[in-house]
């Protein structure tokens, strides 16, 4: 898996490439259609591509940034749970950073990752800056990069990681006076249809809001000014992305969509569409080989992920028509698989869990009180089916009325399709944990310190 260098590549004439990356953001920004002031993050769609069904591997920070890193996804990558908590990727793994070495790039990391718990060099960054991952403590740092990096020869590969929005959502985080804008009764709820109208949601909703317009929006936007004040700007592709979905109750260590959707925006002058947006499914396992064939790198024949750079160059391209994401570890066991086409969704559970898992850092906040009793007590079904043209917020389970693992045949489904699409979707989920070789298959998978 060692990835050689290549002598005769001449890496002088390929783009530089910035990756702005912040933490459970979903697709929380008016880009996306949210409630939310987001100017300077939308100019990157207008000026680029914004993919409108972008998803990850995993709705939590470590595997879901190790599938983007790699392009595997986490149980074969080995990062089933966090990275501090003893599930970080192995230094025998290839990622981007590594291939872009190899490719004659200067490789940087600025801010946060959470691939490894310490010593980043090990993904391959030369250069590693984390004295801060706060997104306006970031500026001054990103600005003296791109300022160092004016007259270079060489291109480079910068990993800008933001904090922001993780929980929890701190007024002391934010500019003085923001939060007297931030108005519980102003929130518009249509962002979280999968969240009751309560206090503690509207509190929530609000804090976040403000953190994502008031620290987040304009961070990037300064980071933009930085490269195009550096002479940069034309010279590089910039991508904006998150790890997951936001860290609100049902979407953060879920696999419904509010858990596994992210926002992916790519900007390269004179080579992608302004404003396009495209509806493909797109998985961040195609994260790295995709960037490497947008810089002009052979990627990877063997990963689990495929590169949609013809998709974004405006050439013919087969696409994904279902994804695939899960869960193993986090601060408690939650073992799920799931795979999803553009119609259905489908949820495999694994253990006895609540109907809705919580992570920690989530639980004691107030939405996360709000739910408790309703997502908590319940049991959660053995299986998940969802119709995802007839119900978005994934709220009726198609599967709940049949036994587990019944075949359609010995059903008495009211709706054939449904009960087809059940069938199928179990089948190619358990071919897909096959192919990959997931533990999950041979029973509970240990923490590592119990092995």
């Amino acid at each position: 898996m060692t990835v050689e260098a290549d002598p005769s590549a001449d890496a002088t004439r390929r783009p530089n490439l910035v990756l702005v990356h912040c933490h459970d953001l979903g697709q929380h920004l008016g880009c996306y259609g949210a409630d939310v002031d987001t100017p300077n993050i939308d100019r990157i769609a207008a000026d680029g591509v914004r993919m409108a069904n972008s998803f990850c591997s995993a709705p939590q920070c470590s595997p879901s940034r190790s599938s983007m890193m790699t392009g595997y996804y986490p149980h074969e990558n080995g990062v089933m749970g966090l990275a501090h908590m003893g599930w970080a990727l192995g230094d025998d793994w290839e990622t981007l950073p590594k291939h872009l070495r190899a490719a004659g790039y200067d490789t940087a990391l600025l801010g946060f990752q959470h691939e490894v718990p310490d010593e980043p060099e090990r993904l391959g960054y030369e250069h590693v800056d984390s004295g801060t991952k706060r997104a306006l403590e970031l500026v001054d740092v990103v600005d003296d990069f791109f300022a160092e990096r004016a007259d270079a020869d060489d291109p480079f590969f910068v990993s800008v990681g933001i904090e922001e929005p993780h929980r929890p959502f701190r007024r002391e985080y934010l500019p003085e006076g923001t939060y007297d804008d931030a108005d519980p009764d102003a929130v518009d709820l249509d962002d979280f249809p999968y969240l009751p109208d309560a206090p503690g949601v509207r509190e929530d909703a609000a804090d976040l809001g403000a953190l994502v317009s008031e620290v987040l929006d304009p961070a990037v936007g300064r980071y933009r000014e930085s490269l195009a004040d550096a002479g940069l700007a034309e010279d590089t592709v910039f991508v904006f992305t998150t790890d997951h979905g936001l860290a609100m109750p049902r979407a953060k260590g879920t696999c419904y969509d509010p858990g596994i959707e992210t926002a992916l925006l790519i900007h390269r002058p004179d080579a992608i569409e302004g404003g396009a947006v495209h509806d493909d499914l797109v998985t961040n396992v195609d994260f790295t080989p995709t960037m490497l064939d947008l810089l002009g790198i052979d990627p990877p024949t063997e990963t689990a992920g495929e590169s949609f750079a013809p998709l974004l160059r405006g050439e013919p391209h087969d696409g994904r028509d279902r994804i695939f994401a899960e869960m193993t570890w986090h601060d408690r066991y939650n073992p799920i698989r799931a795979v999803r086409t553009e119609r259905y969704k489908y949820v495999r559970n694994f253990s006895l869990l609540p109907e809705v898992f919580v992570p920690m850092d989530v639980a004691p906040t107030p939405a996360g009180r709000e739910v408790h009793e309703e997502f908590h007590v319940p049991q959660r079904p053995a299986e998940e089916l969802y119709d995802l043209e007839a119900d978005p917020n994934e709220s009726e389970n198609l599967a709940s009325d049949r036994k587990p693992f019944e075949t359609a045949a010995a059903a008495s489904d009211p709706e054939p399709a449904h009960a087809d699409a059940l069938d199928r979707l179990r089948d190619e989920l358990e071919a897909w944990m096959e192919s990959t070789d997931d533990p999950l298959l041979d029973g509970p998978v240990p923490y590592p310190d119990a092995e």
